[in-house]
């Protein structure tokens, strides 16, 4: 079955937020749109490249009413010893969520099982709890946050407009289509 508007399944897990440990579940989301961000592992290269974008671009996120959680098959504390550590991951003011059994990995189908490591998934979900967005990556490739910005900005769009769809490269505010008989073979 495609991930795509599959419904969220259910979790529950700890995670490091804002100097607190708190738990987090599937029950927490509904009703807001979210973004799940997979990463392999804390402390390692690409993946506080990644992290940090996403830092720097969350005030954008919270305007938009989408709440980010970053999820790696670490433990809450380590969540914690790397963002005491990391200038980079101390800017981070979003949920990092910790995974060690992969369950959640796992419902999201991007764990390497035998590394016990995600890949690089990112997964937007929306108030009721559909998958609308999935972008899964090889460990090398390092994802951009402004991009993902862009897909949920026309995500929420389409969520809004029945009727309407936005096409490759539509930033807000651009016109969109309405797909019509009209329009086949004129695009």
């Amino acid at each position: 079955m495609p991930i795509i508007n599959s419904k969220l399944k259910p979790f529950t897990a700890q995670a490091f937020k804002n100097g607190q440990f708190v738990s987090v579940s599937d029950t927490d989301l509904k009703g807001k749109w979210s973004i799940f961000f997979f990463y392999p592992a804390d402390f390692t290269f690409v993946c506080p490249t990644e992290l940090g974008d996403m830092a720097d671009l969350y005030p954008e996120f919270q305007k938009l009413g989408v709440e980010v959680y970053s999820v790696s098959t670490d433990t809450h504390f380590t969540h914690k010893a790397w963002h005491d550590t990391s200038d980079t991951i101390k800017k981070i003011k979003y949920t990092m969520v910790g995974d060690p059994t992969g369950t959640i990995t796992r419902n999201f189908d991007v764990m390497i099982e035998e590394a016990g490591l995600a890949l690089r998934g990112t997964f937007l979900v929306n108030p009721e709890g559909e998958i609308k967005v999935a972008e899964i990556h090889d460990l090398g490739i390092g994802r951009d946050a402004s991009e993902l910005l862009r897909k949920v900005k026309a995500a929420q769009y389409v969520a809004t407009h029945p009727g309407e769809v936005c096409p490759a490269k539509w930033q807000e505010g651009a016109a969109t289509l309405k797909p019509s008989l009209d329009l086949v073979g004129k695009i």
